[in-house]
């Protein structure tokens, strides 16, 4: 037993070591991709209400640099408090073209595709972006994007990267979003095993057409999920930025990190169930206690340091948060998780902003 123990320390401790040598490699300077030809883009935006930071996403939108492009928001209410500050951004920039739709169609039980349905039908570029609110677009943003489109390649995507933390809480959040979350996608990615993310969905729009619209993407809990899905099933490839972008953070509650990482964590289990089990051995905790079975507890303390210390360093690398704070969000993640995965099998379903979904949920079309 005590043999099996040790190889599974070194096994975990490997695998995390070789994740984030992954994510590391992709900050190489790589050679510049020039697309031949810069087709138009539609940038679709939903809004539902107007968070601390939305007004500086949602502008960082018009500064795009790319030769052609339309910006089209999406609310669902004409009284949603993000209408007003949308259209005082677009009459600031009035030579950019960029419109506010309103209106909801009862397309999915998912309400973010319900709210983009307009948007979309509404899209005059060939490529349609679909990218969160919350999400800081840099100028170079669609450039990042195509420069990871190839042949193969069907959907481009991103997880976000957490920044500018307001307290311990939102440090946490930064802590499952970068070093975690979005180190394992990365590393995925890396592997040729990219997987869709929804705060970025960059597509050809006549291929989703042809593959059912955004109806054919409500059919299961996230869109996400099933965008990954479809596009495997029709032989192509979700490739990921070599770099995710930033998702300012700020001040967050307990009971809300908690609430969203349960809620996300339904979503993985729901659409990959294999992979999600084995998300239990994913933080420091089972190399940790394993490792304080069979050795003196300095060795514990070793363990903690190169697992920290390679976290730390890469969120160094990248310009995510890497303070003194930051070390401790990471060991609170890493303790949350074991209780995360066990909650997250006690029920099916989440809310979401007042709408009810299930995993069971398919859409009848």
């Amino acid at each position: 037993m005590t043999l099996i123990a040790a190889l599974l320390v070194c096994l975990l401790t490997l695998l995390h070591l070789i994740s984030a040598g992954l994510v590391a490699l992709r900050l190489r300077p790589a050679k510049p991709v020039v697309p031949t030809t810069r087709p138009v883009v539609t940038v679709l935006r939903p809004v539902h209400g107007l968070d601390p930071f939305d007004r500086e996403t949602l502008e960082s939108t018009f500064f795009l640099d790319w030769p052609a492009f339309e910006i089209i928001f999406c609310a669902a209410r004409v009284d949603d408090p993000a209408c007003a500050a949308i259209e005082a951004m677009i009459a600031r920039h009035p030579d950019v073209p960029a419109r506010l739709m309103i209106g909801e169609t009862n397309l999915t039980a998912n309400p973010k595709l319900n709210n983009l349905a307009k948007g979309w039908d509404a899209a005059t570029g060939e490529y349609v972006v679909m990218a969160d609110a919350n999400l800081l677009l840099p100028p170079d943003y669609l450039h990042r994007l195509f420069a990871v489109w190839d042949k193969d390649c069907a959907l481009v995507s991103s997880p976000p990267a957490g920044t500018r933390p307001g307290n311990l809480w939102g440090a946490v959040e930064c802590a499952f979003l970068n070093s975690f979350q979005g180190r394992w996608q990365l590393a995925a990615d890396s592997l040729g095993q990219g997987y869709a993310q929804g705060k970025t969905l960059l597509v050809r729009k006549a291929w989703l057409d042809e593959a059912g619209g955004l109806r054919a993407l409500g059919r299961k809990l996230a869109e996400d999920v099933t965008f990954t899905k479809l596009v495997r099933e029709r032989g192509a490839k979700v490739r990921l930025s070599r770099q995710m972008f930033d998702q300012p953070v700020g001040t967050r509650h307990a009971r809300a990190v908690w609430d969203r990482q349960l809620r996300w964590s339904r979503v993985r289990r729901d659409g990959f169930p294999v992979m999600f089990g084995a998300e239990i051995l994913l933080g420091c905790v089972p190399p940790a206690l394993l490792l304080a079975c069979i050795a003196p507890l300095p060795w514990v303390f070793v363990l903690l340091l190169v697992w920290f210390g390679t976290e730390w360093a890469l969120c160094r690398a990248f310009g995510w948060p890497s303070g003194w704070r930051d070390l401790l969000a990471m060991a609170l993640r890493d303790l949350m998780l074991p209780a995360l995965w066990v909650a997250c099998y006690a029920r099916k379903g989440f809310e979401w902003r007042g709408t009810q979904l299930d995993t069971a949920h398919h859409d009848p079309a």
